[in-house]
């Protein structure tokens, strides 16, 4: 019953504009959102000139904070003020979004794109970039003691895609991100007791500070019976809210010089079949530590503004 669950979740979902958000959302987020940003997070972009003017590329970044909410909503804002909706980039983001009410509705008029392999094959082959964070939750949710490391927990399927589309991968890096809502705790154990991580499709769960500081909260000040109590305690720690940004701190990104597909997975000989044979272990290692150490580099870099 699991298993069906999560290939429905999965079921593919056709976006008609990848990359293009709305006027109405680029309006409201510039409007309403970027100023808070700004005051929240004072953001800071550098090496905009590394991005390629045109065509398609895979734009990848560390992440972190449980959904790194003030990490995407810093790039946002500065990429939408300093380049606009003109220039197309496609987020990924989980197929679950695309099957709950007014969520869908949201990241559909901001131009993304479930995260899956067909979706990001066909945005590529539109020409448009896609920005993604490899890490996903085994990497946004590490511990805060770990907060800039760079961890893609050995995923390699963003090299696939960047084989078989062979498009080049811009490395960005991400600073001090996790200190907007440290995570304490990363566990796959927490995701099944908590149970609705594990009915959302979500294999890990955290233990955020501000999700643990308002569970105590309701714990010691909520006025309903110790059951009550208990289960909204319970259900809290396995909401989404729990890794909101709740602490204001500047955020750096820092985007370094793209590397070519050859580069990565050597010359392009012949046409490759969407899924014929994976490149050896070795390469597909290969690749995995050069792009993960350009990121880290640019985390560890000296700031520019």
């Amino acid at each position: 019953m699991a298993t069906r669950g999560r290939q429905h979740w999965n079921d593919e979902v056709h976006v008609p504009n990848p990359g293009q958000p709305t006027p109405g959302f680029v309006r409201g987020f510039l409007r309403f959102v970027a100023p808070l940003v700004r005051l929240c997070h004072r953001p800071t972009l550098s090496g905009m000139e590394h991005l390629p003017p045109s065509g398609p590329y895979l734009l990848v970044a560390n992440h972190s904070a449980g959904v790194g909410m003030a990490e995407i909503s810093s790039f946002a804002t500065l990429y939408l003020e300093r380049v606009g909706p003109a220039r197309p980039l496609a987020a990924f983001v989980h197929p679950i979004d695309f099957r709950m009410p007014g969520l869908r509705t949201l990241v559909r008029s901001m131009g993304a794109i479930p995260s899956t392999y067909a979706a990001a094959c066909e945005t590529l082959a539109a020409g448009i970039p896609v920005i993604v964070f490899p890490g996903g939750d085994h990497e946004s949710l590490k511990p805060f003691w770990q907060g800039n490391r760079v961890d893609f927990g050995g995923r390699v399927g963003f090299l696939r895609l960047a084989r078989d589309a062979r498009v080049p991968v811009v490395p960005m890096g991400i600073r001090d991100g996790f200190l907007t809502n440290p995570i304490l705790l990363r566990s796959k154990l927490l995701a099944t007791l908590l149970v609705t991580p594990r009915l959302l499709g979500i294999k890990r769960w955290g233990l955020s500070l501000f999700g643990t500081v308002v569970a105590a909260l309701l714990a010691l000040f909520l006025p309903l019976p110790w059951p009550a109590t208990a289960a909204v305690v319970w259900l809290w720690l396995g909401s989404p809210p729990v890794f909101l940004a709740c602490i204001p701190w500047t955020v750096r990104l820092r985007i370094g010089p793209a590397i070519p597909p050859d580069e990565l997975f050597g010359p392009h000989n012949e046409p490759t079949a969407p899924h014929g044979p994976p490149p050896s272990d070795s390469q597909l290692a290969s690749a995995l530590a050069r792009v993960q150490d350009a990121v880290q580099r640019l985390v560890d870099g000296p700031d520019r503004a």
